[in-house]
């Protein structure tokens, strides 16, 4: 440690009281849904979906080879990432809310939408200094001035919903959805429809499109099309047998790479007369996206996300540090501790998540795992893709045991009681095994709401939360369900817990509800949790007399009397709130709470720290007061606490050593109660800050300390 931070760590002992505890982050499950991927110098960038939610983490960076990534994102108010285009120093990233253009790397992005009426951006292509943008249903514009302003490029064009680009000098190509391939002549001023002779085309989607030489090359759902005379008739090619569902290509020199659905990638040497497979080390073999630079080739996929070969294919290997994948599951068995990922399948961490491990033989290479369980030995996975799986030795090894399943399962939850295992289903309803799985019985009687979400056991009753429905109760090993909804005025239900004699629900738009008799009525609690209309909970977990919620935005809450009142626990995790990532499973395991979001993977925290929180009093507080901020000294960012015996005007303002005020964090009229906010510090240099609150006559004043 250098003299001058000693220093500062003596005057932060000296002004602040320092509060321990906090999240960690788990080194992992790392990951997700890459769309896109460029190659800028020895820069590295990823970006797109990272869980079956459409949620989305941003753009990603890596400067050392995909060794590690960070995210990219100040500036980038759209973080649903579906094309990435290099231009010189340039770095253009196309979103649901149109085209973000950054200068630095990525350090910092600035909207460039001046003229581009439609949005919606999903293709990209750069010629020289104009950078044409394909749109969702605006056909294509061109920018001469690094996106600073837009122009409409499409006469001609009767298909609007332009999703690939590729351009040679002044020859410009547009794949279309349902439309096919247009061609221009003249930088966009006109187009021409060229798939009259496509006739094998797959409803005219045009995924993907790429120059190679003289060559033309379209990827569609229907396989891979060349065309040797500027679009005016094309040929199928495949692979051996194989029709190449691409989705991607990359160039480089006489060398065509596409990546596949299903297949991985392939490379052509000779203009597609003939394709060889090159995915030795390639896990994934389902490939959203490609880039080429030398003879480094990137490959984003559905789930895996990052791999990198160093010799065109020849070998992959997976580098994802730093890009954490959705969790929508969690289980516990013994010190063992599995997470189902969007797309990636199963992760066991054997040490509270400083390492994760794939676990994934025999299942789906993208398999979207919504529920996990523990009956007994076995370890049960359910998933949107593939049925439900057994795994006997902790995940070594899986086994795909759906037999009276239906033939497209989503399995969303699992409840065990005894012998029995239940699985709910996001369309079927509830089947029962008691075997294992070696096969499942429809049990449905009186189950009017069949898309069940959650799963509950306590004695011999067996809920089941659904997506509209509400809950319903089985006395009866499931043989007949009758709905428990009086209270109950939020009937979407994404989460049950039991604790003792108590039922909980956690509900979308009502926050948690309480149950003591069996589900016969219902009563809100959510005193302390935030007061939002749309409070969504999708996520409960029991540790003895505890129960935790995982909110939508919020975070994590924490009750220790049955819901009475609630209080936040979420010093260490980032962005809260957010609307960027969801908490959307939790689980206990050993001293710590885990929790797993919808875009940063999982984190922990020791249990001895949570239940050592304040609650919020179900009373209103009867005085105003400024709580001291925690953690304190904190890098980067603090919460800060207070309460309010009424309705009050409240500033609370932040200033420096010299009395400068540098941040003002509240000054509107607020509702009494407790309350709590979040300070970010990220542009403030190290040193001791001074907090003040004024809400009518009351004024206080505390300090906190940054440490960087």
């Amino acid at each position: 440690m250098t003299t001058q931070a000693i220093r500062l760590a003596l005057v932060c002992f000296v002004f602040c009281t320092n509060v321990p505890a906090q999240w960690i982050h788990t080194n992992g499950p790392f990951g997700g849904i890459i769309n896109c991927v460029a190659v800028s110098g020895t820069n590295l960038f990823a970006a797109g979906s990272i869980g079956n939610y459409n949620i989305q983490g941003g753009v990603y960076l890596s400067t050392n080879s995909g060794a590690s990534w960070a995210r990219v994102n100040t500036g980038l108010t759209d973080s649903s990432v579906h094309v990435l285009a290099v231009s010189g120093t340039n770095l253009f990233a196309g979103t649901d809310h149109g085209v973000f253009l950054t200068t630095n790397s990525g350090a910092t992005w600035t909207l460039v939408n001046n003229g581009l009426t439609n949005t919606y951006v999903f293709a990209f292509a750069v010629s020289g200094t104009s950078i044409y943008a394909g749109t969702g249903g605006g056909g294509v514009f061109l920018s001469t001035n690094s996106g600073t302003s837009w122009t409409p490029v499409g006469i001609g064009l009767t298909s609007w919903a332009v999703h690939a680009l590729a351009v040679s000098g002044t020859n410009l190509y547009a794949g279309t959805n349902g439309d096919g391939v247009f061609f221009s002549t003249n930088s966009g001023a006109s187009w021409t429809k060229v798939t009259n002779a496509f006739g094998g085309i797959y409803n005219g989607d045009v995924s993907a499109l790429a120059i190679g030489g003289t060559n033309v090359f379209a990827g569609t759902q229907g396989g891979v099309y060349r065309s040797i005379n500027n679009g005016a008739s094309w040929t199928p090619v495949k692979a051996g047998s194989t029709t190449l569902d691409a989705h991607a290509f990359a160039v480089n020199g006489t060398n065509l790479f596409a990546g596949t659905y299903d297949g991985g990638v392939f490379l052509t040497t000779n203009g597609g007369d003939n394709w060889t497979s090159v995915n030795a080390g390639l896990t994934s073999s389902d490939v959203l996206a490609l880039a080429v630079n030398g003879t480094n080739l990137v490959a984003g996929t559905y789930g895996q996300g990052v791999f990198l070969s160093t010799n065109s294919g020849a070998n992959w290997t997976q580098v994802n540090s730093g890009i954490y994948t959705h969790v929508q599951a969690l289980a516990v068995s013994g010190t063992n501790l599995f997470a189902g990922t969007g797309g990636g399948g199963v992760f066991l961490t054997t040490n509270s998540g400083d390492n994760w491990t794939p676990i994934n033989t025999g299942l789906r290479t993208d398999a979207n795992v919504e529920a996990l369980t523990v009956s007994g030995t076995n370890l049960f996975a359910g998933t949107r893709n593939g049925g439900v799986n057994r795994s006997t030795n902790n995940g070594a090894s899986w086994t795909y045991v759906s037999t009276g399943l239906p033939q497209s399962p989503e399995v969303l939850s699992f409840a065990v009681s005894s012998t029995n295992l239940f699985a709910g289903d996001s369309y079927y309803g509830v089947f029962l095994t008691t075997n294992d799985g070696a096969t499942w019985t429809p049990v449905n009687t009186g189950l009017t709401n069949t898309y069940v979400n959650a799963l509950a056991v306590s004695g011999t009753s067996i809920y089941a939360g659904t997506g509209g429905g509400g809950v319903f109760l089985s006395t009866n090993n499931g043989g007949t369900w009758t709905a428990v909804n009086s209270g109950l005025t939020k009937t979407g239900v994404y989460a049950l817990a039991v604790s003792g004699t108590n039922l909980f629900a956690g509900t979308g738009g009502g926050g948690v509800f309480l149950s003591t008799n069996s589900g016969t009525s219902w009563t809100p609690v959510n005193t302390g949790l935030p007061d939002q209309y749309e409070q969504t909970v999708d996520a409960l977990a029991v540790s003895g007399t505890n129960l935790f919620a995982g909110d939508d935005y919020y975070g994590v809450f924490l009750t220790t009397n049955n819901g009475a009142n609630w209080a936040p626990v979420n010093t260490g995790l980032t962005d809260i709130p957010t609307d960027t990532h969801r908490f959307l499973s939790l689980a206990v395991s050993g001293t710590n709470l885990f929790a797993g979001t919808s875009d940063d993977g999982v984190w922990r925290r020791p249990l001895s720290e949570l239940l050592s929180v304040p609650l919020a009093s179900s009373e209103s507080p009867t005085e105003f007061s400024l709580g001291q901020n925690f953690p304190n000294p904190f890098n980067p960012s603090t919460i800060i606490q207070y309460t309010l015996p009424h309705r009050a005007h409240v500033t609370l303002t932040v200033y420096n050593t010299l009395g400068q005020q540098i941040a003002t964090l509240v000054n509107s009229d607020i509702d009494a109660g407790y309350h709590e906010l979040q300070f970010n510090a990220t542009s403030l240099a190290s040193g001791v800050y001074f907090y003040r609150m004024q809400a009518g006559g009351y004024v206080q004043t505390r300090s906190l300390c940054l440490i960087r």
